[in-house]
């Protein structure tokens, strides 16, 4: 027989004070500290636990006594529920006045090394529609919301394209309007689920690995352009007949979409690298434009999501290399050779390193169509390539701009760093906290000189930060 769970209580009338990780604001109660999604500070809530350690807590505020003076009001009818733009709730002033205190706790408390002054955080001119690409996807579990549940209703629909509810793996939240991307987006994501709702198409269950429609990503450009993707699963063989019927549709419906482009995936996961990429209309890519260089954007390449706020990032990063023309610079995972590219007329040569082979190829072109002839990419594993063997037969770098993933750089990598021992290290981070923790093992050769926040994704806790490390 199954324990019952304890009941957890109410707090009556906690004080929201401080906000926190994740999107969370916080309370604390005597010695306890309470994490509450969807409050701000100043506001006055009770809450309910909903999971309690001994030193912390989680809660959900289920009665608001009064309301902030600096809490905003939400323009997203999904807000609360899909479980993304979590701070629509905080003006966006506030927002990146946060963001830069948790730049400065997490180096200080984290890195616990020498701080200079941070400087005041770059806000994003855009707070709505700023992204240039969004997934959805497919699903025959449609999430129903609490009011929904309470209207105790038989919906005849439970097919939906949106975005995964936060801990339920197989239900998707159907997204009507996102505010996040140009709404053309919009358009065609529920044009197409129209579509397949009149034509009766099959939308995947992730627990059953059936179902024909995956999901769906949308690409825009700086430059016009607009990428569509199509990922379904074909187990028949009249299913790919009706599957194209759809993309006709889609091809008709918007003409607009530059670059068509289906993947068919049995796989029981949805990455797709390591599928084919077919070309139905248009270009197998789009273009970005940056200071008059173009950069060629395939399904696969990675691109900062905010194009207009990535300009202001790589020239914090260009900035604080502070290059003369003269320097060997090594860009550590360059992805699509974006910054390598960005760079380098300002130095005699580039050499970027990354782990998608596809990307590289793209960094390539770059260069190419670009007419740049002193960049060299190189794809593989950043541990297994920038080894101390590769530094001796392409060169000790002057200068080193790393751009890690959220989880940081590897060891070896730090090791091999420290082993090259450039004049300087620019190191653009989307993860404040793992930053840190590398800074403080860059300590013993390198000093923090320069601080620089940019704020890349408005409504999220998220935020970009760019460091200048020198050699001491």
């Amino acid at each position: 027989m199954a324990r019952k769970r304890k009941e957890l209580p109410v707090l009556e009338e906690i004080t929201i004070t401080d906000v926190a990780a994740e999107g969370k604001a916080l309370a604390k109660v005597n010695d306890l500290v309470i994490f509450v999604p969807y409050v701000v500070p100043g506001d006055v809530v009770d809450l309910k636990l909903t999971r309690k350690k001994n030193h912390y807590a989680e809660a959900v505020a289920v009665k608001f006594h009064e309301y902030s003076p600096v809490r905003a009001v939400p323009f997203c009818q999904h807000y609360g529920v899909c479980g993304g733009c979590k701070w629509q709730c905080l003006p966006y002033e506030e927002q990146i006045r946060y963001k830069q205190k948790q730049v400065v706790d997490n180096l200080t408390r984290i890195g616990k090394i020498e701080m200079p002054d941070v400087s005041p955080i770059l806000g994003s001119k855009k707070t709505q529609f700023y992204r240039n690409k969004l997934e959805f996807t497919f699903s025959n579990k449609r999430w129903l919301t609490e009011q929904e549940v309470k209207e105790d209703v038989v919906y005849e629909q439970m097919n939906a394209v949106g975005f995964h509810i936060p801990g339920a793996f197989d239900k998707v939240l159907a997204i009507e309007k996102c505010w996040l991307q140009d709404d053309i987006s919009n358009q065609i994501r529920n044009a197409v689920r129209d579509y397949a709702y009149a034509h009766n198409y099959s939308f995947f269950n992730l627990r059953s690995q059936e179902g024909m429609l995956r999901n769906i990503i949308i690409r825009t450009s700086s430059t016009g352009e607009l990428m569509v993707i199509l990922i379904c699963k074909i187990v028949e063989e009249n299913e790919m007949e009706l599957f194209k019927q759809m993309l006709a549709f889609i091809a008709d419906e918007f003409p607009q979409i530059t670059s068509l482009l289906y993947v068919v995936n049995n796989k029981c996961n949805d990455t797709f690298n390591d599928l084919e990429v077919n070309v139905f209309k248009g270009q197998d890519h789009i273009f970005e434009e940056m200071e008059g260089l173009k950069f060629k954007i395939g399904p696969k390449s990675f691109y900062q999501t905010n194009s207009e706020q990535a300009y202001i990032l790589y020239k914090v990063a260009r900035d604080f290399a502070g290059l003369t023309g003269d320097e060997l610079v090594y860009d550590l995972y360059t992805g699509t050779g974006t910054i390598a590219n960005f760079v380098s007329k300002q130095a005699r040569q580039v050499i970027g390193i990354e782990y998608v082979p596809e990307a590289i190829e793209d960094a390539k072109v770059n260069a190419e169509i670009n007419g740049i002839k002193n960049t060299m990419f190189f794809a593989g594993d950043m541990k297994d390539i920038l080894t101390q063997d590769f530094i001796n037969q392409y060169g000790r770098p002057d200068v080193i701009i790393t751009d890690p993933p959220r989880a940081g750089m590897h060891q070896d990598v730090i090791d091999v760093i420290l082993f090259a021992e450039p004049k300087r290290i620019v190191y653009v981070s989307c993860n404040p906290a793992t930053q840190a923790r590398d800074l403080a093992l860059l300590d013993a050769k390198y000093r923090l000189t320069a601080v620089q926040p940019v704020d890349m994704f408005p409504h999220t806790q998220h935020v970009e930060n760019v460091v200048l490390l020198e050699k001491r």
